[in-house]
């Protein structure tokens, strides 16, 4: 049978991008649906914690068509989870988003594997003013080429414990008086990293094949009040200062020149719109998923900024 492991009597699901803050959960919630999984990372140094978990990391970078190609050796569900949100290099979001996305998918229809899922980002317009959006709307292009059953997710920002978005905010209010922000009124649609690997552990039983599911939590909330909310839960005042889009720019110039990228020119063309399920796509609901709202979730992962667990006060 296709894509079956057959000596373990279970299939066999591989995972690109196993190691980050997202492969983790999705490593986790299909080893828990019964799936044998194949964690693909780009650093074997990266992916200690995999082996704590049972799981044998695989060294398949996407840029080695050789290494990718043996990971998806007898696999009967591929996910692509690699993305970025800044580039190292010129050309990296059209590499890794656009051309390796489709290869992978060429890889995986050639191999056999009965299903593959690719993990995009709401917003993805290969037509769009930003390389992030437009190289995210390419790859989907090329995967539906390639694999034409492909299930494509596109998240909102993704939230859950250790995450980077709300860590990363509190983390600065520790050194900053004053937090800068850049499209306080953009609306985004936070949703929780269990609830994605939930919706691809989903998506990958039959009956889900070539459809579009746009993921967002129970809340649309302006970019502004997600950072006043990160002050709150981590007990720290500041001032948060929306900046003229013209500074922005300008700052940005420098920024994303430094190491860790903390702002781009490109991050602020995605700034321009809200990020946000459209309406009438399908998103959790139709994959049998009650989001996790930010409350229950991110106010204990902030609480060790305030010196103690909310839970000890």
């Amino acid at each position: 049978m296709r894509g079956e492991n057959m000596d373990a009597g279970r299939k066999t699901a591989v995972i690109f991008g196993a190691a980050g803050f997202v492969g983790r959960n999705v490593v986790a919630a299909l080893a828990r649906g019964g799936w044998d999984v194949r964690a693909g990372v780009r650093s074997m140094a990266a992916a200690k914690w995999l082996r704590e978990l049972g799981v044998e990391p695989v060294l398949a970078p996407l840029e080695s068509s050789d290494a990718t190609a043996r990971a998806l050796q007898g696999a009967a569900l591929a996910v692509n989870l690699v993305g970025i949100l800044a580039e190292a290099r010129a050309g990296d979001f059209a590499r890794l988003h656009a051309q390796a996305a489709g290869r992978l998918a060429t890889q995986a229809a050639a191999a056999g594997v009965g299903q593959f899922v690719h993990v995009s980002a709401i917003g993805a317009d290969p037509a769009s003013g930003s390389l992030y959006a437009a190289s995210k709307g390419e790859g989907e292009r090329l995967v539906r080429a390639a694999f034409p059953g492909a299930v494509i997710l596109r998240p909102s920002i993704i939230f859950g414990v250790g995450d980077s978005f709300f860590n990363r905010f509190a983390a600065m209010a520790r050194v900053m008086p004053v937090i800068p922000i850049v499209g306080g009124a953009v609306k985004f649609q936070p949703v929780h990293v269990g609830d994605v690997a939930a919706a691809i552990r989903v998506a990958a039983e039959p009956g889900h094949e070539g459809r579009i599911f746009e993921l967002g939590g129970p809340e649309v909330v302006s970019f502004h009040e997600l950072v006043a909310r990160t002050l709150r839960y981590s007990c720290q005042r500041r001032l948060i200062w929306d900046m003229p889009v013209a500074l922005a720019k300008f700052q940005a110039m420098m920024l994303e020149r430094l190491p860790g990228k903390l702002l781009t020119r490109d991050q602020i063309k995605l700034l321009a719109r809200d990020n946000v399920a459209g309406p009438g796509m399908p998103g959790l609901a139709e994959l049998g998923i009650a989001p996790v709202a930010i409350e229950r979730v991110v106010p204990d992962d902030l609480a060790r900024f305030c010196g103690k667990r909310r839970s000890e006060k």
